[in-house]
């Protein structure tokens, strides 16, 4: 079997991040908050991963968004100001993938909050305007 390797290539992640960014947007109509704050982790990771790669960074299984921040920060300490950002939607991840002991009651609002922060997060890390 051939071994499969993650691209290298920032804008290869970026292009993904887009698509992740409309899914949520189509989720938030489809009031379907969880689904929406799936696609919300997946579009942050991509952006932060796509930032640490234009930096030399090797592609890692990381999901956590905190922990991808940390090496983030590293290129640019003005990114510390989304810890809470990145605490906050690492857990949407698991909401989807994960039966939770405690029921998530996450909704289309909190999500709607943190697309604005996101925006301004994506924009330090790439210059994207959303």
């Amino acid at each position: 079997m051939k071994s499969q390797e993650n691209s290298q290539v920032p804008e290869d992640w970026k292009r993904i991040a887009m698509t992740d960014w409309e899914r949520v947007k189509r989720n938030l109509r489809d009031k379907d908050a969880i689904a929406a704050g799936f696609f919300l982790q997946q579009c942050l990771e991509k952006f932060l991963k796509a930032f640490l790669i234009t930096h030399g960074w090797k592609v890692k299984k990381i999901h956590k968004l905190d922990t991808l921040l940390d090496h983030a920060v590293e290129y640019n300490a003005g990114l510390e100001a989304f810890y809470e950002l990145c605490e906050r939607i690492s857990g949407y991840y698991l909401a989807d993938r994960y039966p939770l002991l405690i029921p998530t009651e996450l909704t289309c609002q909190d999500i709607e909050r943190d697309l604005e922060e996101a925006k301004k997060f994506i924009k330090a890390l790439s210059g994207e305007e959303l």
